[in-house]
């Protein structure tokens, strides 16, 4: 177990006015369970990265003190484990069981304790496959299982979690929280919006407050009787407060685009499935079923090996289609926001898709404009894309795909990491969109998603790709 003593900590990043999180004082005793809280951009990822040691000096300002049973972070690495929101950040290895073998073979785990802990690690977040699999076939959720076993192999006395169960299938997640319950003798910070399946596993919440200091610091009940209101109000996901659903008064019209027995060898077994004008339609499925990869595919942006697509009255598919009429006609925001930044300024990021389409300068200045202030990015215009919280850093994707006015939106986990108040707006604005006539496929864990906004539902089912049960052994080199 480790204690985590903070006075007046605050960061800020290289090139940002303001602070990522200030004046922050806070002591976390050996074994608590602590529940990390805040609307979208107060804090929380850069605490938990200042917590595990990972912000380098020249990358930033910091003021204040942050310490781990006495040392600086960056001295006692050893002594933390971290999970980040976006898991893809942390595996280092072409094999799966390679990968969570790794930290032990840092820190010098004698050889013959390695491969069980390993097994142990993988077994018990439910990890489906052998440790040969390839990390780089593994869907997100099953990445993030991945990472979170490399970590909890480390046996680590401080564990610090960033949204772990966000691109998990129900059962994943459910498999994940039994086995971060029944943890011993551990001190955990965990960053989770899911706060209502959460709180079984802590006993203390504390909020942090936007522009800086803490808003909240107790036991749950305590600080939910006390704040949730206000809390609600400013984006907390307090339990008990319900969203009114948004659904389509009329119905779809036929399908913008549609895959006939539509498949990728290896990734996805073929389905038939359409998208019109005027529906949100979600698919949904466990980890692993390739929901993913049919949003790639339905996004002209992978080829079929098998089935066909058809589109927008094309008589080519959509992967054959000039980059110019593909962003025009569809818009796609990936799983991992950050794989489709292509600029460092979060202004210029929007201005992308316009451009390209040869929109007048005065045009592309109206959109990015438009789209900063609807989707509550004004005050970052000037940022380093790289640099936004989870949160922000996916509404930014979401913007870049709106920048060119698409007919069908094409949505990988679109509400991954938002804030109860970034939510009800991200939601809001999809279900005007498809109230003016676009069409909206959705892949999503997301279950107030479904419930709110959609007005279709396609379970993939069953993934039906996997490799023989796991035969957790150590492979030959």
């Amino acid at each position: 177990m480790s204690e985590v003593v903070l006075r007046g900590f605050g960061w800020r990043h290289a090139g940002r006015r303001a602070w990522a999180v200030r004046e922050v004082d806070l002591t976390i005793t050996h074994g608590e369970r602590v529940l990390l809280l805040g609307p979208s951009g107060a804090g929380k990822s850069t605490l938990l990265a200042a917590l595990s040691g990972l912000l380098p000096e020249d990358s930033g300002e910091a003021e204040g003190t942050i310490e781990i049973d006495g040392l600086d972070p960056r001295k006692a690495r050893e002594k933390s484990g971290i999970v980040f929101q976006d898991p893809q950040t942390q595996l280092v290895m072409a094999r799966s069981g390679d990968d969570v073998a790794f930290g032990l073979e840092n820190r010098g785990v004698p050889a013959a304790q390695i491969w069980p802990r390993v097994s142990d690690a993988l077994d018990r977040v439910g990890f489906p496959y052998p440790i040969t699999r390839s990390t780089s076939a593994l869907s997100g959720g099953e990445a993030q299982r991945l990472a979170l076993a490399g970590v909890l192999a480390l046996r680590p006395g401080l564990l610090l979690l960033d949204e772990p169960t966000a691109n998990l299938d129900p059962a994943g997640a459910a498999l994940v929280r039994e086995s971060l319950g029944s943890l011993r003798d551990t001190t955990t910070v965990l960053v989770e919006h899911r706060v209502a399946e959460a709180l079984p596993l802590v006993d203390r919440v504390v909020v942090l407050e936007p522009g800086g200091g803490i808003r909240a610091d107790g036991a749950p009940e305590v600080v939910f009787a006390a704040y949730g209101d206000r809390l609600a109000d400013e984006g907390v996901w307090v339990p008990g407060f319900t969203i009114p659903p948004l659904k389509s008064a009329t119905a779809a019209t036929p399908d913008l685009v549609r895959g006939e027995n539509l498949a990728l060898a290896h990734r996805l077994a073929p389905v038939t499935l359409g998208v019109g004008t005027g529906e949100v339609l979600a698919v949904t499925g466990p980890n692993g079923a390739g929901k993913s990869t049919l949003a790639l595919l339905l996004g002209g942006l992978l080829a079929p090996t098998s089935g066909r697509i058809s589109g927008f009255g094309d008589r080519r598919p959509p992967h054959k289609w000039r980059a110019a009429t593909l962003t025009g006609r569809i818009g796609s925001v990936f799983q991992n926001p950050e794989h489709q930044f292509v600029t460092s300024r979060v202004a210029d990021e929007l201005a992308v898709g316009p451009r390209r389409l040869g929109r007048p300068a005065a045009a592309v200045t109206t959109v990015v404009t438009d789209l900063l202030d609807r989707l509550r990015l004004t005050k970052l215009a000037g940022a380093n894309p790289y640099t936004l919280s989870g949160g922000e850093a996916r509404r930014l994707s979401v913007a870049t795909a709106l920048a060119t006015a698409p007919r069908l939106l094409v949505l990988d986990e679109p509400t991954f990491g938002q804030d109860r108040k970034t939510w009800i707006e991200l939601v809001t604005l999809l279900a005007t969109l498809r109230d003016d006539g676009h069409g909206i496929l959705a892949v999503t864990h997301d279950d107030d998603f479904v419930q709110t906004v959609a007005d279709r539902t396609f379970p993939l089912g069953e993934a039906r790709l996997r490799d023989p049960l796991p035969q957790r052994r150590r492979p030959r080199p």
